[in-house]
């Protein structure tokens, strides 16, 4: 009896150990970018970057850039267009959107920006890549494709 309690004692704490410290989950150590598979609309490719260190992500940016390579948030014409109308701008949505993901560590768990919400939503699709990309330890360039 006292050997049947030992084996059933030690099977347990070999499936708890294997379920519940998968590495697979792990987040390699690393820079990673993804981007939008061309350019919208408007005429703008989005892209995030992060770097991981000790498995966590430390930094994040999230932008857009035209064919030129002119950066979004830098758009000072654009920023006064948009603001008045949609209440947020580029330098202010791209900045609350990577802190947001910069805190929770998940694509999941972004809040939607009032006035940004199509960027949030390609936000949320770049984010997805890059935990996918940061969990493998790849470190090419993830190209997402705009929704449908």
């Amino acid at each position: 009896m006292m050997k049947k309690i030992i084996v059933v004692f030690v099977m347990g704490i070999i499936l708890f150990s294997l379920g519940g410290c998968s590495k697979e989950e792990t987040l390699k150590d690393g820079y990673y970018t993804a981007r939008m598979d061309g350019y919208d609309h408007e005429g703008w490719q989005e892209f995030v970057t992060m770097v991981v260190s000790n498995g966590e992500i430390v930094t994040v940016e999230y932008n857009a850039k035209a064919s030129s390579g002119f950066i979004k948030s830098w758009d000072i014409a654009y920023m006064r267009m948009m603001n008045p109308i949609q209440g947020t701008y580029p330098n202010n949505y791209t900045r609350r959107y990577a802190a947001s993901f910069l805190e929770s560590q998940s694509s999941e768990d972004i809040d939607v920006v009032s006035g940004a919400s199509r960027s949030g939503a390609n936000f949320k699709l770049l984010t997805a890549a890059l935990l996918e990309k940061a969990k493998a330890g790849d470190s090419s360039v993830a190209i997402v494709p705009y929704p449908s």
